[in-house]
């Protein structure tokens, strides 16, 4: 804890900090919905409007050049020219084979012609790097269902997985969520193996090598050799056997996957409502021979149609989910904490709309592994009721239960209630909570050579876990067992360097905020040996400007330190909040970094950022979530004012 006799308060700082919060308010308060809600754009890389474009053409659809045109101009605009010549998985990344390949393939589905300048430096990097048959298992798929390359290339993963007893190693309830949903229609595609209708015949031969010399690698952490070998030897068998299956067995495992899928539609937001699983369950309709007009069929595709993005520039691109309970729910806090009448009037507006949205009637494919715990949780969706998520209703409950107090709002006592109930039920067995699931680490199905993207789990995390114990200590009435597993396995997962793990966001100082905020929340002391290590972390990674930056090759399976970078909005409000948890609002660093907070504030109250700061799976996708520069440096500099103008250094809230 910082401690120089705490120094005198600079009433002329304190309000050009109030002047910055209300700025920041305001700008935030625009950006409402009329029924309360807060939704902002969450862009990841080419991938997803590539395959958007590639999608239509699969189907056949009738041509939109306009739509195609504006999202080519998001493609090309995002295009690494000035370096590698190729797409990066997040802003100024290094060349990524897969989402290069797709990009290239819409561009020239889209028109382009391959002899321009953009295809031919992109064309080149790929053949360069192994061309396209180096690419990941999924990017392979979709190539196949364009003809593009053999299946025989791809994994095999049997239609018939999917009824097989729960006890067998190799089981979709072991493994995360979001597989599930992507794997369970591709299950279908691999057997039926369908042909893009392709209307313009475009090909993309040319993207392949005479002989492949590289072979992919895969992104999984911790593979072991043995492992590999094991299920290469089994991929082999299968590929072998997959013609005598009885065709019996594979219309009841056709049969199966309809069910799956459509017990999980969720009407017009999708399968599991996230792109990749939504797009899928689309092209398994149409290779059942689903009519465009079959209700089934019909509500998937919408489901995608609602992702894409209308840009003001006149650029389309196509999100991989939208985050409206995360966005609300996150807004609500920082408003909560700037304070005033008509910020906190909008906060419980958004927590009255956060309100009916709990999941109270569906037990997800959670209650397979935990079947006595009642429903209770938020997704992170408009509507995903079959897969709520800890991290979500954590941070929902946290400021219902902060409007309770502080403000007196009634009516959200048994939503809390049952959501405490929820998330704590799903503590795993080693202390620690995931996203998803409870106990979803059978870590062995990442040596499969499907999983080669490296994120067939869920696993506890760190970050998920801090925020579990930040709700629990807030609302103080946790189970101390649980409650003590829980920073047992905190402590256990802190790094030598003083840091954590963030799963969710990049990375060690999304993980240590987390975490310290937790501390905190539980009660640990200020001068605790593990608190002090992190803080001496956080201070030592500070910038020369004043803010905070990590680069996303943190993730790197060969790290060996943490990854510098630049400044952003999101990350410097993370180590600030952090930092305060833990009594730290008089030090230099934090001084520093409202400093630069309020030098980076721009014209219209807000902060930019280009730079993604919010994890998909690490190594494989990320996320440039477009409200983080906006709520999270108004939450920091509030809290400063507000610490700075009491007589404590105590934050009162989990968060």
């Amino acid at each position: 804890m910082y401690d120089a006799d705490r120094p005198p308060v600079d009433p002329e700082q304190l309000n050009a900090i109030d002047a910055m919060v209300g700025r920041a308010t305001d700008a935030i308060l625009k950006a409402q919905k009329p029924d309360g809600h807060w939704v902002f754009e969450l862009e990841a890389d080419a991938t997803i409007p590539a395959e958007f474009v590639l999608l239509k053409h699969y189907l056949g659809e009738p041509e939109d050049r306009d739509l195609e045109a504006r999202i080519g101009r998001y493609l090309r605009r995002i295009q690494a020219l000035d370096t590698h010549g190729g797409w990066p998985l997040f802003h100024a990344g290094a060349f990524d084979i897969s989402a290069t390949v797709k990009a290239y393939f819409a561009l020239k589905m889209i028109g382009d012609p391959v002899d321009a300048p953009h295809m031919v430096r992109a064309r080149e990097a790929i053949l360069a790097h192994g061309g396209a048959a180096a690419t990941n298992v999924f990017t392979r798929i979709q190539l196949a269902l364009y003809g593009a390359g053999l299946w025989t290339a791809i994994p095999t993963m049997p239609v018939e997985l999917i009824l097989l007893p729960r006890w067998f190693p190799i089981h979709l309830s072991k493994m995360s969520y979001w597989a599930r949903t992507v794997i369970v229609p591709l299950l279908v595609l691999q057997v039926l193996k369908p042909v893009a209708k392709n209307p313009r015949g475009v090909r993309v031969d040319e993207l392949f090598l005479p002989k492949t010399t590289v072979k992919p690698a895969s992104k999984a952490a911790n593979t072991k050799w043995l492992w590999t070998i094991g299920f290469n030897a089994l991929d082999v068998v299968l590929k072998a056997i997959d013609p005598f299956w009885p065709k019996g067995l594979r219309k009841k495992a056709f049969d199966a996957c309809v069910r799956f899928v459509t017990e999980r539609l969720n009407g017009e937001d999708g399968l599991g409502a996230i792109y990749p699983a939504m797009a899928n369950s689309v092209m398994m309709f149409d290779a059942f021979g689903y009519a465009e007009d079959h209700p089934d069929r019909a509500v998937a595709r919408k489901s995608v149609e609602k992702l894409l993005v209308y840009r003001e520039d006149g650029e389309v691109y196509c999100q991989p989910c939208v985050s409206p309970v995360w966005d609300t729910a996150l807004v609500a806090h920082a408003l909560l904490e700037a304070g005033g009448e008509e910020a906190e009037a909008q906060a419980l507006k958004g927590l009255e709309w956060l309100k009916p949205l709990q999941v109270l009637d569906v037990k997800g494919d959670w209650a397979d592994e935990k079947p006595d715990v009642r429903p209770g949780g938020w997704a992170f969706q408009y509507n995903n009721a079959h897969y709520p998520d800890l991290d979500d209703t954590a941070v929902v409950v946290m400021a219902m239960d902060r409007a309770r107090r502080r403000l007196g709002a009634g009516g959200y006592d048994e939503a809390i209630a049952r959501g405490d109930e929820w998330t704590v039920g799903l503590q795993s067995k080693n202390g620690g909570f995931g996203a998803f699931d409870a106990d979803n680490s059978y870590h062995y199905l990442n040596n499969i050579p499907f999983a080669d993207h490296g994120a067939l789990l869920d696993p506890p995390t760190e970050d998920v876990s801090g925020r579990v114990v930040s709700m629990m200590g807030q609302l103080g009435d946790a189970d101390p067992a649980r409650m003590t597993a829980a920073l047992k396995y905190l402590e256990d997962t802190q790094m030598a360097d003083g840091s954590w793990f963030g799963r969710w966001g990049v990375n060690y100082v999304y993980g240590t905020w987390s975490v310290l905020c937790d501390l905190n929340a539980a009660g640990a002391a200020q001068t605790a040996p593990t608190v002090r290590k992190a803080v001496e972390w956080l201070n030592a990674i500070q910038n020369p400007d004043g803010g905070w930056g990590e680069d996303c090759d943190s993730y790197d399976l060969a790290y060996k330190g943490y990854t510098p970078a630049p400044s952003t909005a999101s990350q410097t409000a993370w180590a600030l909040l952090g930092l305060m948890a833990v009594g730290e609002v008089d030090s230099p660093a934090v001084a520093r970094g409202i400093v630069w907070l309020q030098a980076q504030q721009q014209a219209d109250g807000l902060w930019g950022q280009e730079m993604y700061t919010g994890g998909g799976f690490p190594r494989v996708f990320y996320l440039r979530y477009h409200g983080y520069p906006k709520f999270f440096p108004l939450w920091a500099a509030a809290r400063y004012r507000n610490l700075k103008r009491s007589n404590t250094r105590e934050v009162a809230w989990g968060m």
